[in-house]
């Protein structure tokens, strides 16, 4: 099962005397990472290297910043691949020591710095979420309402046109078993449109 961090997590490893501060976060997609990362440079900007690995909703990203090609990104989303995660970003902030590692010592360094932190990390199970609407005549709108509350479903927004519309999210895999539900109680009187998340 996919899992994905509860906060961010820190670590930092000294290798042959360059700095690798690493950091892994929860983050939804990839213009989220790069605003992060764009952020990281500022903080860092005596930093040889800016290197970062991301698995978001389908995305993914493994950005070398400068160091040879392969011996960076890639190492780092290997990790976070090897651990199942999802909607993370891994960071890596490198201040060059002065000796050179070669690439299979950056492929470790980068490897072992994410590996590290994620010790640190708490990982959350990562449900995954159905957003329906449901439409019913407004004489069942009552029990509607009672029934996505004893099903935990949130309700997101109510309208009250020609029929009164529920906006629910609940997670994916409750979602048929409720609709049924729904179907069952109002005699087929329930319209239904959504999307998985």
């Amino acid at each position: 099962m996919a899992q994905t961090l509860a906060a961010p997590a820190h670590s930092e490893l000294i290798v042959k005397k360059s700095r690798f501060i690493a950091c892994a976060e929860p983050m939804p997609d990839r213009a989220s990472a790069q605003a992060r990362v764009a952020a990281l440079r500022q903080q860092h900007p005596g930093a040889s290297h800016v290197c970062w690995a991301l698995l978001a909703g389908g995305q993914s990203a493994a950005v070398d910043d400068g160091e040879p090609s392969g011996t960076a990104g890639r190492p780092m989303l290997e990790v976070l691949r090897h651990q199942q995660l999802e909607g993370v970003l891994a960071t890596v902030v490198r201040y060059f020591g002065g000796v050179k590692l070669g690439a299979g010592g950056l492929v470790r360094a980068y490897a072992d710095a994410v590996a590290q932190t994620l010790l640190t990390a708490q990982k959350v199970a990562l449900v995954r979420a159905a957003t329906l609407r449901c439409s019913v005549p407004y004489a069942l709108e009552g029990l509607l309402r009672r029934e996505l509350q004893h099903a935990g479903a949130t309700l997101l927004q109510a309208e009250h046109g020609q029929f009164a519309s529920l906006l629910l999210r609940l997670p994916a895999d409750q979602s048929v078993a409720l609709q049924q539900r729904i179907n069952d109680l109002t005699q087929g009187r329930a319209f239904w449109s959504g999307q998985d998340m």
